[in-house]
């Protein structure tokens, strides 16, 4: 607290003998970053010891209201009263200050999220992102496919902490938490597909114990989605309000469906329970910490090369994909994190048109309805053939290229519209595919070098 903040609170007093209490009623509020909290209002006594202000308990009052950006004084006139037309009453006619007081507080509200699956790829580089901007993060994470490794340079800071925990069973946590993202999920083919039924109870089961604890702790939820919800799409690039073309049935289902799902069970807490949700569909992401034998298409190609094996391409390399460096996916992540809140969706109508009927409208990039799904991606579209070129340019490997069939409902392209993303956040991917492997590359030199591809 500002040392102008603290003398006004010394001024007030009566005259007369030296008053050292001040009866107070204290409200204060955050600085917007999350509303769903209210605003706390204490009525405290406060006096002067130790140099500083105290309250009943001898907790400095700047303790106290250390993440605080406004704060209001309602000062408690002794013996007396305000009458309608603002003047003390006879008996308080002494008390100099009797109007509601606005300060300016520089402080700042840390927040404390829980990140599931935060041992991953994607929520690892979150919780960087938190603990570096001074918030409080915790982690579950079973370690299925995460890796403790991920967040090693972080064990033994004061505001992490880390649990080994499957979420499909059970979620408890104490004290306050302003928010919760959800990332726990199998999230490559060759995970999903050999851990179908996991991938399916995090998806259902998993949302569902973390949509709960959102509720209990009146928490912000923000589930990460995928762009595979958008199945094998016959619209491009794909927006939002675009429904999907996904085989139920087929063995991307699992991961495909899990997610639609999860997607809609949010959207229903949101609706049903008035809770703050947050949807983000992320497209394909690359860059350090990703698994050498994940199976995703940067990691087997870079993997491949630098090992001196032959880089492997499904069909004939024609299909696309549209490459996120993993800080620009962060950066659009925690925008829409800490983006306020604008109230309840207005996509409610089930009739609402989408970008699959026949005659689509364009999705609106000026609503601004912060509960509804948003893409997070770089849409710059590449070959699987153009990435496995610069692949080879930048390793300097000389391995072959071989062809294999395609996977059974592989996406043909793969590209984000970005325009809601621009329009509500402000984000703009800033790395480009060439930067980014120069800067993923060394990664994976090191993984492949010091300990092998293992997973």
């Amino acid at each position: 607290m500002d040392a102008g903040l603290e003398g006004k609170l010394r001024g007030y007093k009566r005259p007369g003998p030296l008053r050292r209490e001040l009866a107070v009623r204290v409200e204060y509020q955050t600085d917007g970053l999350f509303q769903v909290r209210p605003s706390l209002v204490q009525r405290l006594t406060l006096r002067v010891g130790a140099g500083e202000l105290l309250d009943e308990t001898n907790v400095p009052l700047r303790h106290l209201l250390e993440d605080c950006r406004k704060l209001v004084l309602h000062p408690v006139p002794p013996n007396g009263s305000v009458d309608r037309a603002g003047r003390m009453s006879q008996q308080c006619i002494l008390w100099p200050f009797y109007a509601e007081e606005v300060m300016q507080v520089g402080g700042r509200h840390t927040v404390r999220c829980l990140i599931t699956g935060g041992a991953g790829f994607l929520g690892s580089h979150l919780t960087d992102r938190l603990l570096d901007a001074g918030h409080e993060v915790i982690v579950f994470d079973n370690l299925i496919t995460g890796r403790e490794d991920n967040l090693a340079h972080r064990f033994g800071h004061p505001g992490f902490r880390f649990v080994k925990q499957d979420v499909t069973e059970f979620i408890y946590l104490p004290g306050h938490l302003d928010a919760v993202v959800h990332f726990a999920s199998p999230a490559s083919p060759i995970d999903y597909l050999r851990m179908p039924i996991p991938t399916l109870k995090v998806g259902s089961l998993g949302t569902h114990k973390a949509l709960g604890l959102c509720k209990a702790k009146n928490a912000r939820f923000l589930l990460a989605s995928t762009s595979e919800v958008y199945g094998d799409p016959q619209i491009h690039p794909q927006p939002e309000s675009y429904w999907g073309h996904v085989n139920p049935v087929g063995p991307r289902g699992v991961y495909d469906e899990a997610k639609r799902f999860a997607e809609a069970i949010t959207m229903a807490y949101h609706r049903y329970h008035g809770l703050d949700t947050r949807i983000v569909r992320i497209f394909n992401t690359y860059g350090p910490r990703m698994r050498p034998n994940d199976g995703r298409v940067v990691s087997n190609l870079i993997v491949q090369a630098l090992s001196g094996t032959p880089l492997t391409i499904y069909g004939q390399g024609e299909q696309t994909r549209s490459f996120t460096f993993v800080d620009d996916l962060i950066d659009g992540i925690w925008r829409l994190l800490m983006h306020d809140d604008t109230g309840p969706s207005q996509a409610s109508d089930p009739s609402a048109a989408d970008a699959s009927a026949a005659n689509p409208l364009p999705s609106d990039p000026n609503a601004k309805d912060i509960h509804q799904p948003v893409n997070i991606g770089n849409p710059v579209e590449f070959t699987v053939g153009q990435l496995a070129e610069l692949v080879l340019e930048f390793t300097g490997s000389q391995s072959e290229i071989v062809y294999r069939p395609l996977p059974v409902d592989d996406p043909k392209v793969r590209q984000p519209d970005i325009t809601r993303a621009q329009a509500l956040l402000g984000f703009e991917p800033k790395v480009p595919l060439v930067q980014g492997l120069q800067r993923t590359i060394p990664y994976f030199r090191e993984q492949v070098q010091g300990t092998g591809a293992a997973s």
